[in-house]
């Protein structure tokens, strides 16, 4: 989550394509990253002036305003780029409201840090999302989800880990850990020890594939080319986690799943048991909205999710996948449309993508 908002805040944009991009979009959230020359008028400006669009052959860009006038160019009179722009005044004090949430005991309220900021809290609140993407409560519950899994991967007891991680009962920190976690914080911090996993192996028109479930859902949907390799990549994520091999009822359920991997069309009505950040679960509820038979850029992804400059990150998230076509990270391609990598294989992915009839 830091990370993300880092990115988000910092805006990195390395590569001059995403940066005409931006300006063809007139995107804000790059105001602070970046300026572009344009070499026939010998101005420079913020990537969202709503001047006149340029030729991209007569766009040149730079990192800083200094650096613009240094090349010999002028200010804009109508977008002024050499002042400070709202967007980086608002990003200080979302990265000022973060440090408090990281730096906080206790979970702060939204009227506790909207105080802090000097602002009203309705006001706090839209700057905030519209800045990250997220509610300031949902920032703080991701920010606690993630101490909490520190704190229970380190050596000390459940307890320290349930005042350590900011909960200040212990209902409430076992209501959260179990449904985040889908077994108990005991048995999370023993790797597993006493959860119960249920999975099959099998074989599909891809290869092997694996189907594991936990007492919430299917938390795996593994494909590749051998089966006892997909069996041991389970056992080393849950390495105490007792694995219970499918019987005939779970063995229905692994066919319902072969078949929606054999027609993605066909939709797939079970319980998944999804486990990953804010940031990688609000891309993969993306990902699911993705029509088959359609692919998606990670910039375009990265652009419905209010965050242009988080192609990385949105990139990283699919990687992250663990649910093989239930979650469709398979349908996001590069910009110039050719496949890149796919957790599974590049081949499964396109062989994915020729059943859906999407032109690739």
């Amino acid at each position: 989550m830091a990370a993300v908002l880092k990115k988000k805040i910092g805006k990195s944009y390395l590569a001059d394509q995403e940066r005409w991009e931006a300006v063809i979009h007139r995107d804000k959230n790059a105001d602070d990253a970046f300026v572009y020359c344009v070499k026939t008028t010998g101005v420079y400006c913020r990537p969202s002036c709503p001047a006149r669009l340029a030729h991209r052959e007569n766009v040149a860009f730079h990192t800083t305003p200094k650096e613009a006038e240094r090349a010999g160019f002028r200010a804009c009179k109508r977008c002024k780029p050499n002042d400070p722009s709202a967007h980086g005044e608002r990003a200080a004090i979302v990265a000022t409201a973060c440090r408090l949430i990281v730096d906080a005991e206790e979970p702060l309220s939204l009227d506790t840090l909207a105080k802090a900021i000097g602002m009203s809290p309705w006001h706090f609140h839209r700057v905030f999302k519209a800045m990250t993407g997220l509610t300031p409560k949902a920032y703080v519950a991701a920010h606690r989800a993630t101490r909490m899994h520190q704190e229970l991967s380190r050596r000390g007891t459940v307890t320290s880990a349930i005042y350590n991680s900011g909960f200040n009962s212990n209902g409430r920190f076992y209501a959260e850990t179990n449904k985040r976690l889908g077994m108990k914080p005991r048995e999370f911090k023993a790797g597993g020890d006493g959860a119960r996993i249920r999975f099959a192996a099998g074989e599909c028109s891809l290869g092997s594939i694996l189907v594991a479930a936990s007492d919430v859902g299917i938390c795996s949907i593994a494909m590749g080319n051998d089966p006892s390799s997909l069996v041991k990549e389970l056992q080393d994520r849950f390495p105490k986690a007792e694995l219970i091999g499918g019987d005939k009822r779970f063995e229905r359920i692994v066919a319902r799943v072969v078949a929606f991997v054999e027609s993605p069309s066909t939709g797939l009505e079970l319980p998944l048991h999804v486990q990953g950040t804010a940031f990688q679960q609000r891309v993969w509820k993306a990902l699911c909205k993705i029509p088959c038979g359609t692919t998606c850029t990670y910039s375009e992804l990265a652009q419905q999710l209010g965050q242009p400059s988080a192609t990385r990150a949105v990139a990283g998230a699919c990687a992250a996948n663990t649910l093989a076509v239930a979650i469709p990270c398979h349908r996001v391609v590069r910009t110039n449309g050719s496949l890149s990598g796919y957790r599974w294989g590049v081949e499964r992915k396109e062989k994915l993508l020729e059943v859906e009839g999407a032109r690739i």
